[in-house]
């Protein structure tokens, strides 16, 4: 009888440790599934917090990359309508004074006022095109022949670009290459065009003193004129305050 009940009683009731082991794991168990649940819930928050972060951050970076791209296309804009125009009224003023001096800005023997402005590369390049085209109009308005037209205004041209190039050197320096230039095209001109016989050193020798007066000596006088006002003359753009100041 005493038997019976003792293997009734291991059978029906477990032991205390075992109870205790079983509780523990189901302990165990359950933390471990509530940490994962909270550590899954936070990772997707902070996915979620991350997502939106970045999601604004590229919102903001494209605002800011369209507002620099505007003001880039405004200024832009701005420094071409300033460059025609400045190119427009340097070709306009050497029109005039081609027409108030062509009493002596034509022949073998010339002195062009006008000249004087070929400086201007210097402070902008709006002066190449300005100076190609306003000597083009002035020759045409003085009667030139064809190949004057074309020939003079290319000689004015290149001069105006060497001069550009030349612009951080003294500007002594900066009236040469419109004074060579025309030295050597324009007394071909007179030879060929308008049949001038005389030898064709002797009318670089003339040709070139009338460049040099009105390059050279012209140009540097107004040089030191314009030079005090360039930057409100010759402004780039509103957007640069300094730029010319730094060249």
């Amino acid at each position: 009888m005493k038997e019976n009940e003792t293997k009734f009683s291991n059978v029906g009731f477990p032991e205390p440790a075992q109870a205790a082991a079983d509780g523990t794991q189901a302990g165990n168990v359950g933390a471990g599934q509530e940490c994962a649940g909270r550590t899954q819930a936070e990772n997707v928050h902070a996915g979620q917090e991350c997502a939106g972060q970045t999601k604004a951050g590229n919102v903001r970076a494209g605002q800011i990359h369209a507002a620099h791209d505007g003001a880039v296309s405004v200024r832009t804009e701005h420094n071409r309508i300033l460059s025609l125009t400045q190119a427009a009224m340097i070709a306009a003023i050497y029109v005039v004074l081609t027409y108030v001096f062509s009493a002596f800005s034509f022949g073998q023997v010339q002195i062009r006022v006008a000249e004087a402005l070929t400086i201007l590369p210097v402070f902008t390049p709006a002066a190449i095109p300005g100076l190609f085209v306003g000597c083009l109009i002035g020759n045409i308005a003085g009667g030139a022949v064809l190949p004057d037209i074309i020939f003079g205004s290319i000689a004015t041209l290149i001069g105006a670009v060497g001069t550009r190039l030349l612009r951080r050197r003294n500007p002594v320096l900066c009236t040469l290459p419109p004074i060579v230039a025309n030295t050597i095209i324009v007394p071909f001109v007179l030879r060929f065009a308008y049949g001038v016989n005389l030898p064709i050193p002797f009318m670089m020798l003339t040709v070139g003193i009338g460049e040099v007066v009105g390059c050279g000596v012209f140009g540097v006088l107004l040089y030191s004129i314009l030079k005090r006002y360039k930057e409100v003359i010759f402004k780039t753009s509103r957007f640069e305050g300094r730029t010319n100041a730094a060249k």
